[in-house]
């Protein structure tokens, strides 16, 4: 697969609200503790899920305040409400998946992803995403989802497109299947108690799930590609222009945070204990995503297609070179 760098010189689940890192006005400057020098407090809005886990473990080993960034996190439920607090300018970054982005930019919306932020590991069966069901569903591949409900946490996304995906691999018609928006902290519940039959699910809810005696059917990340590049960090594309410097530094430390977080996945993991209230068991039995600093193209290329098919883009194409390369 064609793989690329994510431009600019060098490249789910809610669990708990993140506490901010500073409580300056974001993009404003100060004297930073260690002397002359300045720092820039920069604000991210951010899903505080596994996947982010790079984003932390990088402000913990210096790697944004080595480069003047003091970093705050914001959190929200999906990349759907990140991408207009970016453009509005409340954060100067924000983590979102790519069906998100190609959807804001065929809408007119100005973004630009600037480095990479977490992809499929590639595992059926074992993926950072999967559709799970109760221990004692009928459900027994993807194919039986066709006439049930799945939750999803934002509907017309990634989610239930990937979800269609595996339906179709599996031979059933995707047109019928049902959806139904729940956040991911809630799904596990929801799941059990027959809210649903089915949810979609990413850690640490997944691990949960199952801990409560779910299955999972399907992987639909690694079944639509097992390098799928699910999600990136994107700023504003005034912010581009405007503050070259500012996104240089900021896709130079996330891409060493990324690749920080893959040379050392206990300590990714572990990271976790300090934005969420994942410990214990689930800690340990979670699955992590991949976090390459490169693009793949091709899956995004795929993806695209996927939610053209799903009318998702209203009957435009997204221009994937102008906004991930």
């Amino acid at each position: 697969m064609q793989r690329r760098i994510l431009g600019l010189g060098a490249v789910l689940i809610t669990v708990v609200g993140v506490a901010g890192c500073g409580s300056s006005d974001s993009g404003t400057s100060g004297a930073s503790a260690s002397g002359g020098s300045k720092t820039t407090t920069v604000k991210v809005g951010i899903i505080p899920i596994v996947d982010v886990a790079p984003l932390y473990l990088g402000q913990e080993k210096g790697f944004f305040s080595s480069r003047g960034l003091k970093l705050e996190m914001v959190s929200a439920q999906g990349g759907a409400a990140i991408i207009p607090g970016v453009v509005s300018g409340q954060f100067q970054f924000g983590f979102s998946n790519t069906t998100s982005l190609m959807v804001a930019q065929v809408k007119g919306v100005p973004v630009k992803s600037v480095v990479n932020g977490a992809a499929s590991n590639g595992k059926v069966g074992g993926d950072v995403t999967g559709i799970a069901v109760k221990k004692d569903s009928p459900i027994k591949t993807a194919k039986d989802l066709v006439g049930r409900t799945v939750a999803v946490n934002t509907l017309q996304n990634i989610g239930d497109t990937t979800v269609r995906e595996s339906v179709r691999k599996a031979g059933g018609d995707p047109s019928k299947v049902k959806f139904a928006e729940i956040p991911f902290d809630q799904m596990p519940a929801a799941l059990d108690g027959g809210q649903v039959d089915a949810a979609w699910m990413g850690e640490p809810a997944q691990t949960i799930a199952k801990a409560q005696g779910a299955r999972i059917v399907a992987s639909p990340f690694a079944e639509t590609d097992p390098k799928l590049t699910v999600a990136t960090y994107f700023t504003a594309t005034q912010t581009v222009q405007q503050n070259p410097e500012l996104v240089k530094k900021f896709t130079e430390a996330m891409t060493e945070s990324l690749q920080y977080a893959s040379d050392h996945p206990d300590e990714a993991r572990q990271v976790l204990t300090t934005y969420t209230k994942i410990s214990g068991d689930v800690l340990k039995n979670l699955t992590l995503p991949s976090w390459p600093a490169e693009v793949d193209m091709a899956s995004l290329e795929k993806l695209a297609a996927l939610g053209e098919e799903d009318g998702l883009f209203g009957g435009k194409k997204p221009d994937l070179d102008a906004l991930f390369s």
